[in-house]
């Protein structure tokens, strides 16, 4: 989807941004003498979009001006008068992309498919894809040749000509300093305050006139819905409307969350007695359904295409209320819940006596064995690709058996795989996930991992909003970041320090409750429903990458299988993966594109 677009004509720049999304107040677009900054997105908060771009552009547009990136969900271009600025914020929720070659950029866009041609492929950006769901946003890499991602905390100057003068990365800039932990240690009273407080403000950045929250009648989701209302509440703090939308199953295992759900609506609504609840029924979706659709026409491959449909079903019923952002509760599990990679540095300091007892105390609290729990947190941080492949020898014998978030699938062909780079593809990748320090890389990899958001910039000039994420706000990971360990981890009750800091305010029920029904009968039936014609569509793919790249027959044994319960959630994820690709090439137009 295109939002904005630069070009050259005459060795001038031009600036074009979608209409109908500057209405929408997607785009906002400001002017003074130094230049014109449009921005995708908001800087600074969402009700204050125009003084957020304007501010950017007062800042960035004076002469050797290096000020830190502002917080906010945006990707931005600057024209001044005498350079162009190119920058995302560090989250990397909006897209932007360059179109370069010698050392000059012909183009930039929200838009990758809008820069690339069809009939010119990158193979190596389709192996680094294939090594896990984190791949697309962190690779500069894009399925077109010549198209370059920026990426997020990246900024790219450029001549006013287009020639590239630098690439550089800046940290965010802090809405709040986090606090400096005391001596001691902060108790989990002490951290629940300031979990509270950074909470309060990444919520606050992003209320806008009609507010639409997902509530689940989780604990995450339950506690973003309840701040946003408390702030509603408060007399001229935040005008505005508050939409809560919820889906309803009537039977089957998601059946079991309605009690809490109905529970966090009415604790919901005793602060703010004007938000209008919104149930949408979704016991007629299945995952996969118009697969086709939701796979094939996004900018590139999603991975996480298979359950749009769900989300499609509620941001239609958000879009039509007139909601212009939706908060959810994604990232809380990486962010604010204790970090299990912490035992990963208690073996590499050799505080041997303290990992067992810690590690004890996991596998008691999460019930799981005290070897699958050395294993998930400490060998395979330490070697991870070693790891899978004992796991694959171990459980192999089908298609799905074994397969992790790195080694090859067994449908992605060898020579392929040789030939573009799948081996280094998946170093990087587990570099990125784990890291030298896989406790601090957690809080990098959790912002791809919890918000995947390419069916949410897929939809916005539809949907009228983007999805916003106040766990994954730069001053909650900051904050959580700096808390130690023994603060965070409390066993038998995860995410101790949210509980903590929503215990006011949250129902009992939902307080209390550790456990959530997953989605997989979602995910069966829709395997069920569409097995046979995700096989069919594969088999009848005559995109040639998709032959030379894949294995057709092993891919549709794969199918098969996860039909029938084999493999677990990461052997289905590099199958739907796949999936998203075949199904991404075979509506590719191949006309080259202007």
């Amino acid at each position: 989807m295109e939002a904005l677009r630069l070009e050259w004509a005459g060795g001038a720049p031009k600036l074009w941004t979608a209409g109908a999304m500057a209405r929408q107040g997607l785009v906002t677009t400001v002017s003074s003498p130094a230049g014109t900054a449009a921005v995708v997105g908001w800087v600074g908060s969402l009700s204050a979009r125009v003084a957020g771009a304007r501010r950017l552009l007062d800042d960035f547009s004076r002469p050797g001006a290096a000020p830190c990136l502002p917080t906010g969900d945006y990707a931005a271009v600057l024209v001044c008068r005498d350079r162009i600025l190119l920058m995302r914020d560090e989250h990397a929720r909006i897209p932007l992309f360059l179109r370069e070659s010698g050392g000059r950029v012909s183009a930039v866009s929200t838009s990758a498919r809008s820069l690339g041609s069809g009939e010119e492929l990158e193979p190596r950006y389709f192996c680094r894809y294939l090594t896990g769901n984190m791949a697309q946003p962190h690779s500069a890499l894009t399925p077109f040749a010549g198209v370059h991602r920026i990426l997020g905390g990246e900024m790219v100057e450029l001549t006013i000509s287009g020639h590239v003068r630098g690439r550089m990365f800046r940290r965010p800039r802090q809405a709040h300093d986090p606090p400096v932990p005391t001596a001691g240690g902060p108790c989990l009273g002490e951290a629940a305050k300031d979990l509270r407080r950074a909470l309060e403000n990444a919520v606050g950045r992003r209320m806008g006139r009609t507010t639409a929250c997902h509530v689940s009648g989780g604990t995450d989701s339950t506690s973003i819905a309840l701040l946003a209302a408390r702030l509603l509440a408060t007399e001229g703090s935040h005008p505005g409307n508050l939409v809560l939308l919820a889906g309803r199953f009537a039977g089957g295992e998601l059946s079991g969350e309605q009690p809490y759900l109905d529970e966090a609506m009415e604790g919901i609504r005793r602060h703010a007695p004007t938000a209008r609840p919104v149930i949408v029924d979704v016991d007629d979706v299945a995952d996969f359904d118009d697969f086709q659709h939701h796979a094939g026409d996004t900018d590139e491959p999603h991975a996480q295409a298979f359950r749009a449909p769900f989300w499609c079903r509620l941001h239609a019923a958000a879009a039509d209320l007139g909601c212009d952002t939706l908060l959810t509760g994604c990232g809380a599990d990486p962010i604010v819940d204790a970090n299990p990679f912490h035992l990963h540095r208690l073996a590499r300091t050799g505080q041997l006596r303290q990992l067992t007892k810690q590690a004890r105390a996991w596998a008691a609290g999460s019930e799981r064995g005290l070897r699958d729990i050395v294993h998930a947190y400490v060998v395979q941080p330490a070697l991870p690709l070693t790891a899978e492949r004992i796991t694959a020898l171990v459980r192999g014998g089908t298609v799905l058996g074994g397969l992790g978030t790195f080694g090859r699938p067994r449908w992605l062909r060898p020579g392929f795989a040789r030939a573009h780079g799948y081996r280094r593809a998946g170093i990087a990748e587990s570099r990125f996930v784990f890291g030298p320090k896989p406790e601090q890389s957690l809080y990098g990899a959790a912002n791809y991992i919890a918000a995947p958001d390419l069916l949410s910039w897929h939809r916005a000039r539809r949907d009228g909003f983007f999805l916003s994420h106040p766990f994954l706000d730069p001053e909650v990971v900051a904050m959580m970041r700096r808390l130690p360990a023994e603060a965070k981890f409390h066993p038998g009750r995860p995410k101790a320090v949210l509980r903590e800091a929503m215990a006011d305010l949250l129902p009992s029920r939902i307080r209390g409750r550790t456990v959530k029904v997953p989605f997989n009968e979602l995910y069966a039936r829709g395997l069920r429903t569409h097995g046979d014609e995700l096989i069919d569509l594969c088999r009848s793919a005559r995109h040639p990458l998709i032959a030379e790249m894949f294995d057709v027959e092993t891919l549709c044994r794969a199918v098969k299988e996860a039909q029938l319960g084999i493999g677990d959630a990461y052997s289905w994820d590099r199958m739907n993966s796949s999936l998203a690709l075949v199904m991404w090439l075979e509506r590719l137009p191949v006309t080259a594109c202007p």
